[in-house]
């Protein structure tokens, strides 16, 4: 079964290493983003302790919000199991009003920003 932690955890460990996230920084004055829509969609099974690859890729980019989809495949294979994703909405860290996001973050997610539609290569 994947979870969204999975998901989560692919998306933030590319916002540390490669957007300046810091979120142990709790004195920030950077906007945080709030998670406000997740899906996944399932086309054929995967299982424990099935080794799994995973494709980051951001498919909206906004001002103020970013989504992302997690391609899920069996290791090895060129077909997707699974695609889920979900769309950040970044907000003023007190007043939670969305807010543009840092420069650093937006040349981050740029290098994975791609308008290909994922589905129609299904």
């Amino acid at each position: 079964m994947l979870t969204g932690c999975s998901i989560d955890s692919v998306v933030n460990t590319y916002l540390i290493e490669h957007c300046g996230l810091k979120p142990t920084d709790t004195k920030s004055k950077d906007p945080i983003g709030l998670v406000v829509s997740s899906g996944c969609n399932y086309f054929s099974s995967l299982s424990f302790p099935q080794v799994v690859d995973l494709g980051l890729r951001v498919s909206k980019l906004g001002n103020s919000s970013v989504t992302y989809e997690v391609g899920f495949f069996a290791q090895g294979s060129d077909s997707v199991a699974a695609v889920g994703g979900f769309t950040h909405v970044f907000v003023h860290p007190e007043t939670r009003r969305p807010t543009p996001m840092v420069e650093q973050m937006r040349a981050g997610l740029k290098e994975l920003h791609s308008d290909m539609d994922i589905n129609s290569k299904l």
